[in-house]
């Protein structure tokens, strides 16, 4: 996992390392149980504060993406969370309406757009 801190960005560096966090797990680019960088060594990577990077951290605890187990570090927490499916499912709906909005766009009949879902579908071979 790689995290990227962009001075320019008008988001708190805390905040820009929590949803970059959020995002490589809700991708499966981590997964449960993967232990995350200590909050020392985060902080010092991206060169900012400890204080920083706790929050960071402890955001994602109560949101329940990780689990903090005293004296080994930090994990991601079970998919079977509440909290991440919910996630997933906005993240679903998220893409379900900029699929709709494009095809409004581009004019699609509703038939065509279904015969396109079912295709794409099928083609992740997703059951």
């Amino acid at each position: 996992m790689t995290i990227i801190i962009k001075n320019s960005s008008e988001m708190p560096i805390y905040e820009q390392i929590k949803e970059q966090v959020k995002e490589a797990i809700l991708n499966g680019e981590m997964n449960e149980g993967d232990v995350l960088p200590s909050i020392r060594q985060l902080a010092a990577d991206l060169k900012v504060s400890v204080i920083t990077t706790t929050r960071a951290y402890t955001e994602l605890e109560q949101e329940g993406y990780i689990v903090n187990v005293q004296g080994k570090g930090c994990y991601v927490a079970p998919k079977d969370s509440d909290l991440i499916r919910e996630q997933l499912l906005r993240k679903i709906e998220y893409g379900f309406n900029a699929a709709i909005n494009a095809a409004r766009i581009a004019k699609l009949p509703r038939e065509e757009f279904r015969r396109l879902f079912e295709f794409t579908l099928e083609e992740n071979k997703y059951e």
